[in-house]
């Protein structure tokens, strides 16, 4: 009842299309209930008049079905289109609202979860709420009419009769109920299955250049595998229940109708009812059992709908981490001066602190490296900035504002990140390097592709600025995405700038085309740049190298080769004497 209570507000932009489909949906349930009243009627009526006056009243009658049932048709019109688009919009809007959640929740809630489960949830689960919400209400309101109205003239045709088949419903009803809740279990655990069919696939394809690499077919088969048989498990007792469902209910609408035979037959014999009445009762005993059997595969219908609803409402009760204050302000003029003060962090608290006690200073336009051995928070800490994660302790701020007070929008549209693992979207180059400014203009993508000495390039493709670089920018080499990035920044003109080991991929030659552009992309700009290769940050204003015990040394390149520590012992590993 909680989760129904939870889906009706969803119907609340349609309740105009609603109320006609329920309007419409009478209007089908009444003419099929008046047809054999108007059978039984015309047989104790117009049939017993003379040849000539029944056959003078056939035009009229026919031009009166004719009109009923022109109305039927188009009430089923309705029903069957308005209907059907209602629910597909109602869905539409619950995977919009899915979409938008997931994009509210911050780097921690991807951290734990599938981006397989996730689709599954966005697309499958909602698969059958489309239908719930067109046929639910729909089959409810029409079985009932029809329900009400059919028993309501068996009662005046033949009481004991009648009684006798409502018992019959009764005990029908408790098995649906019994067997429903059962039912229900099965759909639930079908979606956890194919939601882990969608993350064995998602894992496996969005990998398969390793898997080939290392002729991983045979692991992947047997993990696919894996989660396909449990599927199939999970299907099997889905169907079990409901062939038991099923046929129990067929067997108790077999018993309807020799109840009518056995008792009709009886009561036929003592005088109770008339053989032309008998027969017009057997036509409403089919009236009767129809929304019967519609209200028994609604149930089936209600348990797969409210299965994904469910998955769909964990999803949308979930609070995201990260959200903006109710006064939160924009960050407006941002000239970069960033402070992080007794900055603690931890991903999880049973895991330890990831960050312990951090203080860092970086003056508006200043260039900041940070080095370190991996694990050390490097990353983690230029991940504070723009809000992807918040501090379990202390404060970071920018222009002497604490992010947590700053629109995540404006904070992140001061913030440009080139990262080490570059992700291209499905697109041309133009719409990638366009990315964070969806209005530039192409004199503008050329501009920015110019200054991260990208254009010869494009010039060079048959398609220029329209070539479409494929899945994740999978038609070009590491080197040419990495200066899509750097273009998409150069375009973005952020006033800080996060360089996140952005040429540790790169073979020398291109580590020196593209260390050109960082450099010229981070002039005039406040930047941190994460390196483990060191001949990137010498000229860097401040080093500070940081561990897993927080921060070790800092000051410039030359001061920490002096210092003969860590930065020294690291820069020895690399060049060799650090003379």
């Amino acid at each position: 009842m909680d989760l129904i209570k939870k889906f009706v507000p969803y119907y609340k932009p349609y309740i105009g299309v609603f109320l006609l489909d329920l309007v419409a949906a009478t209007v089908l349930s009444l003419i099929d209930l008046v047809f054999p009243q108007l059978l039984r009627v015309l047989r104790e009526t117009l049939f017993l008049e003379s040849a000539k006056e029944i056959q003078s009243a056939l035009l009229t009658l026919g031009i009166v079905l004719f009109c009923m049932y022109a109305l039927r048709s188009l009430c089923k019109h309705y029903v069957t289109y308005q209907g059907h688009m209602m629910g597909a919009r109602m869905e539409s809007g619950m995977r919009r609202d899915l979409f938008d959640q997931f994009e509210r929740f911050s780097f921690s809630y991807y951290d734990t979860h599938n981006t397989g489960e996730m689709m599954s949830k966005l697309v499958s689960d909602l698969f059958d709420i489309s239908e719930l919400a067109h046929h639910g209400p729909e089959n409810i309101f029409i079985s009932v009419v029809k329900i009400v109205g059919s028993f309501t003239i068996l009662l005046t045709m033949n009481v004991p009769m009648t009684l006798i088949l409502f018992a019959i419903v009764i005990v029908m009803a408790i098995f649906s109920f019994n067997q429903n809740d059962k039912m229900r279990k099965t759909f639930a655990d079908n979606r956890r299955k194919i939601a882990g069919i969608n993350s064995s696939l998602q894992d496996t394809l969005g990998g398969i250049r390793v898997v080939k690499s290392f002729a991983g077919e045979k692991i992947e088969q047997e993990k696919f595998d894996q989660s396909n048989e449990a599927f199939l498990d999970s299907k099997k007792a889905n169907y079990r229940q409901m062939a038991l469902f099923h046929s129990g209910n067929n067997f108790f609408e077999g018993l309807m109708y020799i109840a009518v035979i056995v008792s009709g037959g009886y009561f036929v014999s003592i005088g109770s009812i008339s053989v032309e009445d008998l027969a017009v009762y057997a036509l409403y005993i089919n009236v009767f059992i129809a929304p019967v059997n519609i209200l028994i595969e609604f149930t089936e219908q209600l348990q797969k709908g409210m299965a994904g609803f469910e998955r769909f409402r964990e999803v949308m009760d979930e609070m995201p981490e990260i959200t903006d204050k109710e006064d939160a302000k924009e960050l407006d003029g941002c000239k970069g001066e960033i402070d992080y003060t007794d900055v603690s962090f931890a991903y999880d608290v049973s895991e330890g602190r990831v960050l312990s006690h951090i203080n860092l200073h970086v003056n508006a336009g200043k260039k900041v490296a940070l080095v370190g051995p991996s694990g050390g928070g490097k990353t983690t800490l230029c991940s504070l900035l723009p809000r992807f994660y918040d501090v379990t302790k202390g404060s970071v701020k920018i222009d002497g504002n604490d992010v947590r007070d700053l629109t995540q929008q404006s904070l992140r549209s001061v913030i440009g990140i080139v990262q080490q693992d570059v992700y291209l979207f499905n697109g041309t180059i133009s719409e990638n390097i366009s990315y964070g400014k969806r209005n530039a203009t192409l004199e503008e993508i050329m501009d920015a592709a110019k200054k991260a000495d990208l254009d010869d390039f494009i010039e060079s493709l048959p398609n220029g600025y329209d070539t479409v670089v494929g899945e994740r920018g999978a038609r070009l080499s590491g080197g040419q995405k990495q200066r899509i990035a750097i273009a998409r920044v150069f375009l973005k003109n952020p006033p800080v700038l996060i360089l996140d080991e952005a040429t540790s991929a790169l073979d020398n030659e291109s580590e020196k085309y593209i260390q050109d552009s960082l450099d010229k992309l981070s002039e005039g700009r406040t930047t941190i740049t994460i390196a483990h290769r060191l001949s990137t940050i010498r000229n860097a204003d401040e080093i500070v190298v940081l561990s897993a015990d927080g921060i070790q040394e800092r000051g410039d390149h030359k001061t920490l080769l002096a210092k003969g520590g860590m930065y020294a012992k690291y820069y020895k590993m690399q060049f060799g004497d650090a003379s």
